[in-house]
């Protein structure tokens, strides 16, 4: 049994996601990241499952599978979406659905496997949040409704599992995150997005927290966005 401590994060894509396990990597946690890809910007000490987050069966296995080896995460992050940026006419079911699936539906399948046996021994759990997560904007319906969903799961699962020892907390990431991607697309200033291994911080200092002074929600901004 691998006695490091454990991060797990679900939706380990590129930007955020690699940050993320970069971070807590030089932390010495043992990074465990699912995603529907494998990511080549880590490390090969991260451990790289490729899962759909929204199989209750794909999970389990998969956690089944790390169970054998490493112990009940101390950290688990959800970080798994499905942006999609379109007028609400051209918006199919099966597009809204798929926001659903990739950004509430897997909050909930993989909080529903882990958040029992991680409210024993304590711990951290933190959920990505956007700024559709409280303004639904022109062209976020899908996006923002599956935003707004998880917003309120998560203020369900605090109040259940804040006196158990266990910190829940959801972060509202309210700008562009820079990444490769991000830059080509919205052609911004660098200070005018988020650093990605800064909102890592952010996310490691919710860790630390004394059980005193516990913060549930947490918004970040570059210092040149309106809000």
């Amino acid at each position: 049994m691998n006695h490091k401590k454990v991060v797990l994060i679900g939706g380990m894509g590129e930007g955020l996601g690699s940050a993320l396990a970069h971070y807590f990597s030089a932390k010495t946690y043992q990074v465990i990241g699912m995603n529907r890809s494998t990511n080549n910007q880590v490390g090969q000490e991260v451990i790289q499952l490729k899962v759909d987050l929204a199989d209750q069966r794909q999970v389990r296995h998969a956690l089944e599978e790390i169970k054998l080896t490493h112990n009940v995460p101390d950290v688990f992050i959800h970080n798994a979406a499905e942006l999609l940026i379109a007028p609400f006419e051209e918006t199919s079911v099966d597009q809204f659905e798929q926001c659903w699936r990739a950004g509430t539906l897997s909050a909930f399948v993989l909080a529903k496997k882990l958040l029992p046996n991680m409210a024993k021994k304590g711990g951290t759990v933190i959920f990505t949040g956007a700024t559709a997560s409280i303004r639904g904007g022109d062209k976020f319906s899908a996006f923002s409704s599956a935003k707004f969903a998880l917003r309120g799961f998560v203020q369900s699962l605090a109040r259940q599992y804040q006196s158990s020892g266990l910190h829940i907390a959801h972060i509202l990431v309210d700008g562009i995150i820079d990444t490769a991607k991000s830059r080509k697309l919205h052609s911004l200033p660098i200070e005018n997005m988020l650093n990605p291994m800064d909102i890592a911080e952010c996310y490691w200092q919710l860790t630390q927290q004394p059980k005193s002074a516990w913060t549930h929600e947490l918004d970040l901004r570059p210092y040149l966005e309106k809000f």
